[in-house]
């Protein structure tokens, strides 16, 4: 996300996601933070449908990824350990396949459910 911006918060993507194309998420956990997540949506709404919902939660040491179609949550995913810390900066890159990278490293690829073409807004929400 360009800039500093507020949490919660949700950004409409310039172009569709496509070959090529990275999305990069800069923050730091606060000192106190239980979860957040990052949220990438097919549409507006509450119900949106999401390609990708990516969730550490700090208080369970534990990223959950998942996808919503149709109002449904799919199978959970989680990745190996828990790569933020409290009071620490992140870097979060998504590519197009949806491989998610933590600083430098591969962290998980997330197989995805829903075509990341149709990707149209991004969400990041709560501890951050």
């Amino acid at each position: 996300m360009a800039g500093s911006q507020n949490v919660p918060h949700k950004i409409s993507l310039p172009d569709t996601v496509h070959a090529g194309s990275v999305m990069r998420i800069r923050g730091s956990v606060p000192e106190n933070a239980s979860r957040f997540h990052v949220n990438l949506l097919l549409s507006e709404g509450q119900d949106s449908d999401a390609a990708l919902h990516f969730n550490p939660r700090m208080d369970e040491a534990v990223v959950v990824l998942n996808s919503k179609a149709s109002g449904k949550w799919g199978r959970e995913e989680r990745g190996a350990g828990l790569p933020f810390q409290c009071g620490q900066p992140f870097l979060i890159t998504f590519s197009p396949s949806l491989q998610a990278v933590v600083g430098d490293a591969v962290y998980h690829h997330f197989r995805h459910r829903l075509p990341t073409a149709n990707v149209r807004l991004l969400e990041v929400a709560r501890d951050l």
